[in-house]
């Protein structure tokens, strides 16, 4: 029997979404075909949808792409250009619906080539039931001579992260993703270099690592995530989710992480700190300002599928302003701005409507062909820097010079 084949980003909240709304489309479409949903981890999604070209040869009619890849997928030719589909019969309210910052970068030479599936900037994940405790609040100001709060620079950071670091309590003061699959690493990277008041680019808008800013950055990233009177000794084998599990269960009292993991906190079951998190800024360097990442997953078409129309129709389906919310009931972040302003759903994630706050200040990574290949280099770059004594300042250099190569 003919099937659509849909390739999923694996995480529950993802899987659980698809499931519903391909039931409640095939039920008001009276569709008999079914859909194969296939939950892959990162690499083995790009390796499946991309290096194995299965968006191309009809081995997916649809997939979820990171925002990341989508230069490298239209430039490869495997996804299919969504603007004459769109410009016959758009989504609900395209584009008036979504944010800005959440429509360019799937927009390559004026053409579009995906719908926004799931968002949410890196932002800090803090506990504040810990950070309002009067008697935490008292003790904290006798040890460090100021008040407790969300910590504004990176050095306030580790402060407080030394302060709630109570192992045998099994809460640590901060936890980290830091498992090599050329995303977590890279994206740390960038936030640290980014609130320094660092670039990726140079004066020629080169990719160019090499800096002093981005030496202060490395040596900071590879102090803390390997020191153990702050951070979660397990960090170093955690992707995002599970450091998001991890903050979830209450075993941290910060997470630098993607905001959806501090809404997971309010709707997942397993979940020991739902009413307890908040969210806020990003630490930076005290002569900087702060900074977000703004990567995001979409919804795209496999050029080789042989059921384009319909796949179109799911996604119209898909990206409706009730699918929009169901996924973020799941435990997902919508896209829309009627799930940001959604009273029922700032009810239950009280700090919901501060994603708009967070996309003012996001910056996105270099629009480029070769970037899954740099951000490789990084994040081998900063796995030795973990796992290594060798100076920053010579990683960076060597790091840059295989940039080079590439570039």
């Amino acid at each position: 029997m003919d099937k659509i084949r849909i390739a999923v980003r694996k995480f529950e909240p993802f899987e659980t979404t698809l499931i519903k709304l391909w039931e409640a489309f095939s039920s008001e479409n009276n569709l008999s075909m079914e859909a194969e949903m296939v939950p892959l981890e990162l690499h083995d999604l790009y390796e499946e949808t991309l290096t194995k070209k299965g968006l191309q040869n009809g081995d997916w009619d649809i997939a979820h792409i990171n925002t990341d890849w989508i230069f490298d997928a239209v430039n490869a030719k495997a996804v299919e250009n969504l603007s004459p589909l769109i410009a016959q019969n758009p989504p609900r309210n395209f584009p008036d619906g979504w944010h800005e910052s959440l429509l360019h970068l799937q927009e390559i030479d004026n053409q579009v080539y995906g719908l926004p599936f799931h968002d949410g900037p890196e932002c800090l994940i803090y506990r504040k039931d810990l950070f309002e405790d009067v008697s935490e609040k008292e003790n904290f100001k006798n040890q460090y001579g100021y008040e407790l709060q969300p910590p504004k620079t990176w050095e306030q950071f580790n402060q407080i992260a030394e302060f709630f670091n109570r192992p045998t309590d099994n809460l640590y003061g901060c936890v980290f993703a830091n498992y090599p699959d050329g995303h977590n690493m890279v994206f740390d990277f960038c936030l640290q270099l980014w609130t320094r008041g660092g670039s990726l680019l140079d004066d020629n808008n080169q990719i160019n690592i090499n800096k002093p800013e981005a030496i202060q950055a490395l040596d900071f990233y590879r102090h803390t995530v390997n020191n153990p009177i702050t951070t979660h000794p397990k960090s170093k084998k955690f992707g995002s989710v599970e450091a998001g599990m991890a903050f979830a269960t209450g075993e941290a009292a910060m997470a630098i992480n993607w905001f959806g993991f501090a809404s997971m906190c309010e709707v997942i079951e397993a979940s020991k700190v739902k009413g307890k998190v908040d969210i806020a800024e990003l630490p930076h360097d005290e002569n900087h300002n702060s900074a977000s990442l703004n990567v995001y997953w979409l919804y795209v078409i496999g050029l080789g599928s042989k059921h384009k129309d319909l796949a179109y129709k799911f996604l119209k389906f898909a990206t409706t302003p009730e699918s929009d919310k169901l996924l973020t009931k799941e435990g997902g972040i919508g896209c829309r701005k009627s799930t940001w302003n959604d009273t029922e759903i700032n009810k239950t994630i009280p700090y919901y409507h501060k994603l708009s706050m967070l996309h003012e200040n996001a910056l996105t990574l270099p629009q480029t062909p070769v970037w899954p290949k740099v951000a490789e280099l990084i994040d081998h770059m900063v796995l030795k820097a973990i796992d290594s004594k060798i100076p920053s300042a010579q990683l960076l250099e060597e790091t840059q010079n295989n940039i080079q190569k590439i570039l």
